[in-house]
């Protein structure tokens, strides 16, 4: 006769196979973890090899997220980003409503390429029919090809608001420098900005002690989310104010897709009111290079009807 308990434990070890959704008691606490933990879109949680120091740490990960199995997550199944957005559709803006400048940040990327990231450039001059002349857009350090009479999407960073709009590329020229023309802009959405704005979210934040390291040493939430800064929970206090963390994040917006690796400065804590309950850190991200930081900016805009006001700098 079968043993009952060996049978059960059978039936466990095949459910658990037949799922990438992970349980508290499948993930270990204080050896290295055998596989990578995600969150259900994909998002990456923790890396092959980490060390979850605490019960209190796992508590917190399945408090906030979904973990699944990281390497067996079919990646490709997970759900589209949504296209809808409440940012006001106004057809009679123009160029000279956006107050662009010469330098003006812009990220460029084929308008068959729904999804896509970003690629940014700069506009370099502006010509009276309101074409547009720009740097070409890079990708890995190199040009990325635009083909004549290829629609392109474009977010355009002006000082107080983004602005999205569909140029068609006029010309690709290599002398005397290499540049791009722009058509006069198409159908042109803006997105209000106020300089305190900030938004709430649910980003997965792996975090690192200190300025320098090469690996991560823990998880946490960030819940709100301005342009240059974010609140951070984490299931223990991660230092006090003035020291530096390293941060990593993945942002998904309808514009960009971009992963984030920067240092990021604590400018308040506040720790949990009972042992085990988790501490909210107020960080200020301070090495975000320019693509980096037109991400955080389409991402904020674009949740601009959820938003909090800072009322005394970052929290």
């Amino acid at each position: 006769m079968e043993n009952p308990a060996e049978a059960r434990a059978e039936a466990q070890a095949e459910a658990q196979a037949a799922t990438t959704t992970l349980t508290p008691e499948a993930v270990p606490v204080g050896t290295p973890l055998p596989w990578p933990i995600a969150d259900s879109d994909g998002t990456l949680l923790f890396a092959s090899g980490t060390i979850l120091a605490t019960t209190d740490e796992r508590k917190f990960l399945f408090d906030n997220f979904h973990p699944h199995r990281g390497d067996l997550l079919d990646t490709a199944k997970q759900p589209e980003s949504q296209t809808g957005h409440s940012a006001d559709a106004t057809s009679n803006l123009t160029l000279k409503d956006m107050h662009l400048t010469i330098g003006a940040l812009i990220g460029i990327r084929s308008q068959l390429g729904s999804g896509a990231p970003m690629h940014p450039c700069r506009i370099i001059g502006f010509a009276p029919n309101h074409a547009l002349f720009v740097t070409p857009p890079l990708q890995d350090g190199r040009i990325l090809p635009l083909g004549l009479g290829e629609n392109i999407e474009i977010v355009a960073i002006a000082s107080h608001a983004v602005f999205r709009f569909v140029c068609t590329v006029e010309a690709v020229c290599r002398a005397p420098f290499d540049y791009v023309v722009l058509s006069k802009p198409g159908v042109i959405r803006r997105l209000r900005e106020r300089k305190s704005i900030r938004v709430h979210a649910h980003l997965a934040v792996r975090f690192g002690i200190g300025e320098t390291g090469d690996s991560y040493e823990g998880l946490g939430l960030a819940k709100s989310i301005s342009a240059l800064g974010m609140s951070l929970t984490a299931s223990w206090t991660l230092g006090a104010v003035g020291e530096r963390l390293r941060v990593a994040f993945c942002l998904k917006s309808t514009e960009l897709q971009t992963e984030i690796e920067t240092t990021a400065v604590i400018r308040n804590v506040q720790k949990g009111s009972a042992p085990g309950e988790p501490s909210t850190h107020g960080l200020e991200l301070d090495q975000l290079d320019v693509a980096q930081q037109m991400a955080m900016k389409v991402f904020v805009f674009d949740r601009q009807d959820d938003v909090q006001y800072w009322s005394n700098g970052l929290k």
